[in-house]
């Protein structure tokens, strides 16, 4: 019965990491579509999100079946976060479909004659993605720890490009349609890396029991993992 058990468990983990990797796949993709301006691969994503959304209700599924076992605290915990982390990554699918979406529409119009780094946003923030993923692999709670401030440097990043395009806006009415998608394309980029953070904290909240999403909400002590 514990083998069984203990099978399910790493069935459990190892279909969250197909997950993961379809997403990242999803999102490099969009912003491929997006900077290269390929109305084809842009729908081809979109198209695709529903593959994502299987996942979660397939991790779903299975958590829920590991539950009816009566787990001990600490499988109970790696069953509850590695659904929150479905559910991460997830929405993560869904930012990847709005920016295949916005690719798509811009791929149809004249370029934006504006300079803009977003590749570089998609790398911090993909690179967020899968190290908070090996995190969870590795059971490295203070690696974990270490990716959330990265989360600034792409909020950073968003707020410049966004003021590019404001500024070109001004100077280019004209362009406005087209910059508004380039902002929500950025914005996605940017919750994609909050994503990211928040399986992150779910890794610390699985190996030390400790939940650091609120800081300022109460003084926390780490409970005892066992």
């Amino acid at each position: 019965m514990e083998n069984h058990f203990e099978t399910g468990l790493d069935n459990l983990r190892q279909k969250l990491l197909l997950m993961a990797s379809r997403a990242e796949t999803a999102v490099n993709e969009s912003v491929q579509a997006l900077m290269q301006r390929d109305h084809d691969l842009a729908v081809r994503v979109r198209e695709s999100d529903q593959v994502i959304d299987n996942f979660e209700i397939e991790i779903d599924e299975m958590a829920i079946q590991l539950l009816t076992k009566a787990p001990l605290a600490t499988n109970l915990r790696l069953i509850t976060v590695a659904m929150k982390i479905s559910q991460n990554l997830e929405r993560i699918g869904d930012e990847a479909t709005k920016i295949a979406k916005r690719a798509r529409d811009l791929a149809q119009e004249p370029p934006v004659k504006i300079t803009l780094d977003l590749p570089k946003m998609a790398t911090l923030a993909l690179a967020m993605v899968k190290d908070a993923l090996d995190c969870f692999v590795h059971r490295d709670p203070n690696a974990a720890r270490a990716i959330i401030p990265r989360d600034k440097e792409v909020d950073a990043l968003n707020k410049q490009m966004h003021q590019q395009l404001t500024q070109h806006m001004i100077g280019e009415p004209q362009s406005i349609a087209r910059c508004l998608h380039w902002i929500v394309a950025a914005k996605s980029l940017e919750r994609i890396a909050d994503h990211a953070k928040n399986i992150a904290e779910e890794v610390v909240y699985l190996y030390e029991a400790l939940d650091i999403r609120h800081p300022a909400a109460k003084i926390q002590t780490p409970a005892n993992p066992a």
